[in-house]
């Protein structure tokens, strides 16, 4: 990195630990500092917080190894201008240093924080949804494997969307696996494939979703009903990217990027021992937990004025009393829940004001 960078016309200081790196920091002016998550000594992380400490302005990016990114996600949101994984692409690291030190950080040109580039058709302005996006754009970047969590309705898979189309795959499809919908036998193909004759009705080859993805990403949703041995074949691909067709045994290659998502506890799933332990690391990466809708009240008018307009004519408004309705309920559905209580005001409602009794009584 140093001769790379020295290269570009860039004056460099090295040093071997954090300590060291911090006693560069008081010595002699500095721009900024690059630093690995692991190092002898202090870790980069604790050497971003007491240079930041001393030097609050100081651009610091990360270099880290696939295994740190929760840690990097964390500096980021500590002050860290953006992080690197191992091995470095010398056109990123170039472009982020520039960005830097000409005073625009990575995180200014990201989707994240006070400006998300969110589509008009979502509603994120609570804070707690705001937090789920911004950790959703700063780990997109990435080839990370993340692991989506939150009670049924809120939304998961709309994270999944944005996570994609941050993402240097959003080219390449985004193909969802619903793992509760099908039987184990089903679902094996449908993931992997299988060959003619592999069972009975399989009367010709199928491509799986694995091979179909290719370059792009695959949302395993409702993870946690997948049954041991399919738990098994897709511990495979995590660990190496080759699987098996149903019915070969050839040895193929997905270069698709896994998210999965779950409405269940799965380290509790883990304990009773009914979700592989391995599995669950492989694919808790870095989580992302997406909070109930009556933690997110901020958002109910704006999700409830979006859905009116999906299902009524015109200009539909709530009147100040089912506004309030909406705003006092619990939303044990969350987001599907208050999506469905519009639709049945959409047919309800005479005109386009939203009154009480146009709402589901409960």
């Amino acid at each position: 990195l140093q001769s790379f960078l020295s290269g570009q016309g860039l004056e460099i200081a090295t040093a071997s630990s954090g300590e060291e790196a911090l006693s560069i920091l008081v010595s002699q002016p500095i721009d900024m500092m690059i630093t690995d998550v692991r190092m002898p000594g202090i870790s980069g992380l604790e050497a971003l917080r007491r240079a930041r400490e001393k030097q609050p302005l100081l651009p610091v990016l990360l270099v880290t190894a696939y295994a740190d990114i929760r840690d990097a996600v964390g500096a980021m949101r500590d002050g860290a201008v953006n992080y690197l994984e191992k091995p470095i692409d010398l056109d990123e690291l170039l472009s982020s240093v520039r960005r830097a030190i000409g005073g625009e950080s990575a995180a200014a040109q990201e989707p994240i924080l006070d400006e998300l580039k969110l589509p008009d058709n979502l509603v994120a302005r609570s804070s707690p949804m705001r937090a789920v996006f911004r950790d959703a754009a700063l780990v997109a970047p990435s080839e990370t494997r993340i692991l989506i969590t939150g009670e049924s309705g809120v939304g998961k898979e709309v994270v999944a969307d944005r996570i994609h189309a941050w993402s240097p795959r959003a080219a390449g499809p985004l193909l969802k696996v619903n793992c509760a919908a099908l039987p184990e036998t089903l679902l094996e193909s449908e993931l992997f494939g299988h060959e003619k004759g592999a069972f009975t009705g399989a009367a010709g080859r199928r491509v799986g979703r694995f091979e179909e993805a290719g370059g792009g990403t695959i949302l395993l949703d409702e993870i946690a009903e997948m049954s041991p041995a399919l738990q098994a074949k897709l511990l495979q691909v995590t660990q190496d990217g080759t699987f098996q067709r149903v019915g070969s045994n050839e040895d193929r290659r997905s270069n698709a990027r896994i998210l999965a998502s779950t409405n269940r506890n799965l380290e509790q799933e883990v304990e009773k021992g009914r979700f592989r332990e391995d599995l669950f690391y492989r694919l808790n990466v870095m989580e992302i937990y997406v909070p109930p809708l009556r933690e997110r009240q901020a958002d109910i008018l704006p999700l409830a004025n979006l859905f009116a307009a999906q299902f009524i004519s015109g200009r539909p408004r709530l009147s100040g009393t089912a506004a309030a309705c909406l705003e006092l309920y619990e939303w044990p559905g969350n987001v599907r829940e208050l999506r469905n209580a519009m639709e049945r005001a959409g047919l309800m409602a005479r005109g386009d004001v939203i009154m009480p009794e146009h709402l589901p009584q409960r």
